[in-house]
């Protein structure tokens, strides 16, 4: 059963104000936790709207996490999954990575200095690529994330990055993300960019490749830490070969 974390801290935004919370749904590993997934949802560009669970944004994360705590959670992989305050980004508020943020804080509260790997979904890709400058964050898999050319890669410093986009998505852009995978080379440990033909923004079609791709990615990164061999490992390395070069179509 998943426990709980409720955000306690105090905001100064307008619309929802302090009646908008962030939460954290918890499934702790098994035995000793060995690692720790983040995994983040998409949102809008403005909403201070409180994010409900029964949002799509939110609960299309939902297959993500429960299959890492399959794969993972026996091995020592806790899964926290991360419900905004607001549906929006917010300019220069940035609101879903002051969230990301204080999920970190709480992480690392409980799990100091074991490793932290990040996923999230469009705007919740944009923010897994802003916050990976955390000193716990190992890997970051960003899906369809709203990206330009000011976007930072200096966050991804020393980082394992995998930047997933469907080559028909028109939410956000699969140019823009592959311009930055090709900055970010250099920078980040590994960068790897899989451009999936015929997909879209909301990871309709091709759903089995996306997560394959996405949580593969987050079990080999969990594996190499942990030194163990884990269920999902071999399917990543037969559709992404190591080493591969930019972009990888599938």
């Amino acid at each position: 059963m998943a426990r709980r974390k409720t955000d306690d801290r105090e905001h100064g935004a307008a619309g929802a104000g302090p009646a908008a919370r962030a939460e954290l749904s918890i499934a702790d590993a098994a035995g000793q936790t060995r690692g720790v997934a983040l995994v983040l949802h998409g949102g809008r560009s403005d909403s201070f709207e409180a994010v409900q669970a029964r949002h799509l944004s939110p609960a299309r994360m939902l297959p993500f996490a429960q299959s890492l705590r399959n794969q993972g959670g026996p091995h020592g992989l806790a899964v926290w999954t991360l419900r905004n305050r607001y549906r929006g980004w917010n300019g220069p508020e940035m609101s879903p990575v002051q969230d990301a943020r204080w999920a970190l804080a709480q992480i690392s509260s409980e799990h100091p200095g074991v490793p932290i790997f990040l996923l999230g979904h469009s705007m919740g890709g944009l923010t897994a690529l802003c916050v990976a400058d955390h000193p716990q964050v190992e890997a970051v898999v960003a899906l369809a994330p709203w990206l330009n050319g000011a976007t930072p890669v200096e966050p991804l410093a020393g980082r394992r990055v995998l930047i997933v986009h469907g080559s028909e998505d028109r939410w956000t852009s699969p140019k823009n993300s592959l311009a930055y995978a090709r900055r970010a080379e250099g920078i980040a440990a590994s960068v790897d960019y899989v451009s999936l033909t015929g997909a879209g923004h909301f990871m309709f079609r091709r759903v089995r490749l996306w997560n394959s791709l996405a949580n593969g990615f987050v079990l080999d990164a969990f594996a190499s830490t942990a030194g163990a061999e884990l269920p999902g490992t071999d399917t990543l390395r037969q559709v992404l070969p190591a080493a591969a070069t930019l972009p990888v179509v599938l």
